[in-house]
């Protein structure tokens, strides 16, 4: 039987991990962010502060899981030894039909949208952002290599501009921005606790990611050592990134500028860059940003088929998924498939993808979050060469941070969310129909 090979080292973990993470978010969400918090720059640095530590706090959680279960499928492998075949079904399914698909092709559709303001594509529009998502499985059907080197060229190449732009900012700003806490309205303490924690979970949008590479655990050359240290390595280093982007910003725009233009939703780093170098600095802005999708979306279409796999091997899911490429040694079939599924939700528009991609996630990760409990208590003699620091406070602080974005989710996108209740509730009985049956 053809397997998987294991091809992934530290340096390419933590290429696929940051490589997904830093996308459009740290672009295009500074100004949703500061309009969160009441325009106010010190609580919005606090905001991506507290983003981050939750997303590390998850990331050392599922460091854990990576290494007592290091196999290919990741969130699935996790939630079927958690809670049985049926939950970990409905997960992969979930992202199949919406979460993963949704995420590849509003990542493809960003890409388009940039490119449009530098190349006028009109009816093309959708059609570029399909040939990417194609162009891009082809690479990772050809072997977890070469969609590994495309990481690693594009990680360095996105970082290039963004400490471009914060060395600009921190040495060349001249502002001296406002980092009190003070609103831009005064506020009671609970309304400005609610404020920061809306606000953290905004952040949270621009640090998804960092779950993907356990689902290519499999396929990494020591798991049990790289897998920590990349999920760490990552998680603090995007987030150390992150918020010297944003201040270098404020230096550059200062506060009255920096809250005039958030309150009409700029992109805060083209206004910022125009200030410096002109028409030039807006297209440098808009370069990085496209670097920076291609790189997300490679590494999305990497990982994402590889639960497909593991649910095929599983015998739920379509049997073909399971098969491996002789030449390459790749889930073929399922990077077909995943690109198809992409694809077809091209129809929808971007605030009903974002919520395909956000919904599903949140709830199953809460389950993983909850299993790490399940698991210490269940099967206590399990080797365990990394275990999460802080155990029980941190899964329970990401657990937290799993509801509270839960519930931004239903109250911002009520309808997309029940779309994705349609869809667990679709796959619940599909699995008792064919599944339960055909296993029986």
């Amino acid at each position: 039987m053809t397997t998987l090979k294991k091809e992934i080292g530290l340096f390419g973990g933590i290429s696929i991990l940051a490589g997904i993470m830093i996308g459009s978010g740290i672009f295009v969400f500074g100004s949703s962010i500061l309009e969160r918090v009441g325009f106010s720059l010190g609580l919005s640095l606090l905001a991506w502060l507290l983003g981050g530590i939750l997303t590390l706090v998850s990331a050392l959680t599922y460091a854990e899981l990576g290494t007592l279960f290091p196999e290919t499928g990741g969130y699935y492998v996790y939630l079927k030894k958690a809670y049985g075949k049926k939950v970990a079904f409905l997960s992969g399914l979930m992202n199949f039909v919406l979460s993963s698909s949704g995420s590849i092709a509003l990542l493809a559709l960003a890409f388009s949208e940039v490119l449009s303001y530098i190349v006028p594509l009109g009816v093309l529009y959708k059609w570029i952002a399909g040939v990417v998502i194609v162009l891009l499985s082809v690479v990772n059907y050809m072997g977890v290599k070469a969609g590994t080197w495309v990481q690693k060229i594009f990680l360095v190449a996105k970082l290039i501009p963004i400490f471009g732009i914060i060395v600009v900012g921190l040495f060349m700003g001249t502002a001296s921005p406002d980092l009190s806490f003070t609103t831009a309205e005064p506020v009671g303490f609970f309304q400005l606790l609610t404020m920061i924690g809306f606000g953290v979970v905004g952040t949270l949008w621009a640090y998804e990611g960092w779950t993907n590479l356990n689902t290519v655990a499999g396929e990494m050359k020591d798991v049990k050592k790289d897998l920590p240290k990349a999920l760490s390595i990552s998680t603090i280093g995007v987030s150390v990134i992150y918020l010297l982007f944003i201040f270098s910003l404020y230096r550059i725009l200062g506060t009255a500028t920096t809250m005039s233009l958030s309150e009409g939703g700029a992109v805060l780093p083209i206004p910022a860059m125009m200030t410096l170098f002109g028409e030039t600095g807006m297209r440098i802005v808009f370069f990085s940003i496209l670097i920076s999708i291609f790189g997300s979306l490679n590494g999305s279409i990497m990982v994402f088929p590889r639960v497909y796999y593991a649910m095929a091997e599983d015998q739920v899911f379509f049997k073909a998924f399971s098969k491996v490429n002789d030449r390459y040694k790749t889930p073929g079939i399922a990077i077909i498939g995943s690109g198809l599924m992409a694809l077809v939700l091209l129809v929808y528009n971007f605030q009903d993808l974002l919520t395909f991609v956000v919904f599903g996630g949140l709830i199953f990760n809460t389950l993983i979050f909850i299993s790490i409990f399940i698991f210490r208590k269940r099967s206590p003699e399990l080797e365990r060469p990394y275990k999460v620091i802080g155990y029980p406070v941190i899964p329970a602080l990401a657990i937290l941070g799993m509801l509270l974005l839960i519930v931004s989710t239903l109250v911002e996108s009520l309808v997309p969310s029940l779309i994705g209740f349609g869809v667990l509730v679709a796959g619940y009985f599909l699995y008792d129909i064919f599944i339960k049956v055909r296993q029986a």
